[in-house]
C-alpha cells in the first residue's frame, strides 16, 4: 500500500496494458494483494515495458520505458527495501534520486565552487541509461543487496523487452529503461563505482557534483583539465561506456574583464547557464561574476508551454479561472529557475502577460487592437490584486495606467 501511495505521487502513464492509476484504484485493495501473493511466493513475472520516444532539444529523440502500474508499484516495494542498505555508501556530491539531496544544492554548490576553481570539465556521456552494462551492474548490487527475492525481480526486471506500438518487442541485454521505478536507483548505484569511487581513489583533489549522468568537475588548470578528460575517457571505455566528445567542454570560468581570453566560457547545468555576468558591488563598482542563470534551452521550452496555451478555449473563463489553472505551472517554474538571477527568469515571464493581453482583446470588444489599452487595464487589475498570478506576486506585472501608477506611488 505504501509503494502504491509513492507511485500514485509521482504519476505517470498507463504501460502495455493500458490500465490507468484510476483504473487500478477501481479494485485496489485486490490488484495489491495478487501483486504480494505472486512476489511471496516468487511467482511474479514483469510485463514488457511501453517504449515511447520523447523529442530532445537538439532534434533527436529520448527512449522512454514504461512500465505497467502493477510494475511501478511492485519495482517501489523493491526500492524501498534496498534503499536503506544502499543510500550510506553514496558520495556527498551525489544529488539525484536521495532523500535531503536536491537539483538546487547541487547547483549551489556548483556556483560556490565555480569562484574557487578556474576550469571545469562538464561531462556527457552518451546514451548513458541505454548502455549500462547488466554484468557490472550486477556485481555492484551484489556487493550491498542481500535480499534474495529482490535480487531475483531486479535480473527479471534488467531483461524485460521492450514493446513497439505495432506489438513487436525488442529484447534488451543492456541498459535501463527511463521512466521505470527501479531504473533511477540502479542508475545512481552503477555510476557510484564507475566515477564516484574512481574519483575518490584516483583524484581526490578534482571536486564534482553528479546529478544522475549530469556531472560538472573543477580543476585549477587548463592542464589539468586536459589529463582529467583524457582520464574519465579511459575510465568509461573499461566500464563499456563512451564519452560524448561532441557535448563533453572544457570551460573556463571567466570573473573577471583582464582574465585570459579562452573560446569557451559557459556550460550548462540542471537547466541552468553558468557564464560570466556583469554585476554591481556595494560600492557601485561594474565587475564580471560567474554565475547561473536560468539556461537558453529552459527558456525555449517556458516560451513553448506558454505558447500552447489555448486563448480560444480560455474565451469563456474569467481571469481568476485561467490564473487558477495556470498558477501551479508558473509557480514551478518560479520555484526551481528564480533561485539563481531572477531578473532572467523575469524577462522570459512577461511572455505570460503578452498572452493574457492577447486573450482580453479576442474577449472584450472594447480592447480589440488596443494593446496599449490592454496592458494599462491588466497592470490596473494586477495592483488592485497582486496575488492573483503567480509571476505577479513574484513582481512580473503589467504596466499600470499612469494614473493608476501615480495613485499607488502617493499611497505608498
Amino acid at each position: 500500500m505504501e509503494a502504491y501511495k509513492r507511485v500514485k505521487a509521482n504519476r505517470g502513464a498507463a504501460g502495455i496494458d493500458s490500465i490507468t492509476l484510476k483504473d487500478f484504484e477501481g479494485n485496489l485493495k485486490g490488484n495489491l494483494y495478487k501483486i504480494w501473493n505472486r512476489m511471496s511466493s516468487g511467482s511474479y513475472l514483469p510485463s514488457p515495458v511501453k517504449l515511447v520516444e520523447i523529442p530532445k532539444s537538439n532534434g533527436g529523440k529520448r527512449p522512454l520505458g514504461i512500465p505497467t502500474i502493477e510494475d511501478r508499484v511492485a519495482q517501489m516495494v523493491v526500492v524501498m527495501t534496498i534503499e536503506p542498505s544502499l543510500e550510506p555508501h553514496f558520495h556527498e556530491d551525489s544529488y539525484a534520486y536521495r532523500r535531503n539531496k536536491s537539483a538546487h544544492a547541487a547547483l549551489d554548490k556548483a556556483k560556490e565552487r565555480s569562484y574557487l576553481f578556474h576550469w571545469v570539465v562538464d561531462l556527457d556521456i552518451k546514451g548513458f541509461f541505454d548502455n549500462i552494462d547488466h554484468g557490472l551492474l550486477i556485481k555492484a548490487l551484489e556487493r550491498h543487496v542481500t535480499c534474495k527475492w529482490a535480487m531475483m525481480y531486479i535480473k527479471r526486471w534488467l531483461t524485460v523487452p521492450y514493446q513497439l506500438k505495432d506489438g513487436t518487442q525488442v529484447q534488451r541485454d543492456k541498459g535501463v529503461p527511463q521512466g521505470s521505478v527501479i531504473g533511477p536507483v540502479l542508475a545512481n548505484l552503477f555510476l557510484h563505482y564507475v566515477f564516484d569511487e574512481w574519483m575518490k581513489r584516483n583524484h581526490s583533489n578534482i571536486p564534482f557534483e553528479r546529478y544522475a549522468d549530469d556531472t560538472i568537475c573543477h580543476c585549477v588548470s587548463l592542464k589539468q583539465a586536459e589529463f582529467f578528460k583524457r582520464a574519465i575517457q579511459k575510465r568509461l571505455e573499461a566500464c563499456k561506456l563512451e564519452l560524448n566528445e561532441t557535448k563533453t567542454k572544457i570551460v573556463y570560468c571567466k570573473k573577471n574583464h583582464r582574465d585570459i581570453e579562452y573560446d569557451c566560457i559557459q556550460f550548462d547545468f540542471l537547466g541552468y547557464t553558468f557564464r560570466p555576468r556583469r554585476s554591481i558591488d556595494k560600492h557601485g563598482e561594474v565587475f564580471l561574476n560567474f554565475s547561473p542563470a536560468v539556461s537558453n534551452a529552459a527558456r525555449t521550452k517556458i516560451w513553448e508551454t506558454i505558447r500552447k496555451w489555448d486563448r480560444r478555449y480560455w474565451v469563456p473563463l474569467t481571469l481568476e479561472q485561467i490564473a487558477e489553472q495556470t498558477n501551479p505551472v508558473i509557480q514551478g517554474w518560479i520555484n526551481y529557475y528564480g533561485r539563481h538571477n531572477p531578473r532572467v527568469l523575469r524577462e522570459v515571464l512577461k511572455q505570460v502577460n503578452m498572452k493574457l493581453s492577447r486573450w482580453a482583446q479576442g474577449k472584450y470588444k472594447g480592447l480589440k487592437g488596443h494593446k496599449t489599452r490592454t496592458t494599462y487595464r491588466l497592470g490596473d487589475i494586477a495592483l488592485k490584486n497582486p496575488n492573483l498570478f503567480a509571476h505577479w506576486a513574484w513582481g512580473v506585472k503589467p504596466t499600470a495606467s499612469p494614473r493608476n501608477r501615480i495613485r499607488q506611488q502617493l499611497t505608498e
